[in-house]
C-alpha cells in the first residue's frame, strides 16, 4: 500500500512540475533607421537568425538557412516585417508596427528626392536607391505612395529576393 501511495505521489509531482505557466515573449519596439540600415542600434541586414530571434523573441515563424523550400528568414507577421537572413535583406510592409526614420511608408513618390536623391534604378512600381549599407528598394501603390520597402546590404546587381 505504501508503494502505491508513493508512486501516486511521485506521479502527481512530476505532472505538476511540467504544468508550469509559460509567458509569451515580449518584443521591444522596432526602431529602424532606414538611411543607416540599423535596427534598434543592434541589428542590420547582415544579422544572423539567432541574433534577430534573441533581440526580438516574439517572432511568428522562422525558416532555417539552406532550406530547400524557403529562404532563411525570421517572420514577424503581426508587425509586418521579415528578416531574410540568407539573402541579407529586410522587408517592411505597409502595416508595419514600429518606427521608421525617416517615415517613408505612405510618402508620395515625387517627394523622395530631397531625402534619397535620384534612384539608381527606376521601374513602374518601384525604385531602387543606393545607400551607404547597400540598396533600398521602395514599392508604390496605385496612388504612387510607398507601401513596402526592402533594405539590403547587397547592391542592385547582386540582390536576389525570396519568393
Amino acid at each position: 500500500m505504501k508503494t502505491l501511495l508513493l508512486t501516486l505521489a511521485c506521479s502527481f509531482f512530476v505532472y505538476a512540475g511540467s504544468a508550469q505557466l509559460q509567458s509569451t515573449p515580449v518584443c521591444p519596439p522596432f526602431l529602424i533607421d532606414v538611411l543607416e540600415g540599423i535596427i534598434n542600434d543592434k541589428l542590420d541586414c547582415n544579422s544572423t537568425l539567432g541574433e534577430i530571434q534573441k533581440t526580438f523573441p516574439c517572432f511568428t515563424d522562422s525558416a532555417a538557412e539552406k532550406n530547400m523550400h524557403a529562404c532563411g528568414a525570421v517572420f514577424y507577421i503581426e508587425k509586418d516585417i521579415t528578416f531574410f537572413t540568407e539573402r541579407d535583406y529586410i522587408e517592411i510592409g505597409e502595416n508595419f508596427k514600429g518606427r521608421l526614420t525617416p517615415a517613408l511608408l505612405g510618402m508620395p513618390r515625387n517627394g523622395l528626392f530631397k531625402l534619397l536623391g535620384n534612384p539608381q534604378i527606376k521601374d513602374i512600381n518601384w525604385d531602387a536607391y543606393r545607400t551607404k549599407y547597400g540598396i533600398l528598394v521602395l514599392y508604390y501603390n496605385k496612388a504612387g505612395k510607398v507601401n513596402k520597402l526592402q533594405m539590403s546590404s547587397k547592391n542592385a546587381e547582386s540582390l536576389k529576393l525570396c519568393e
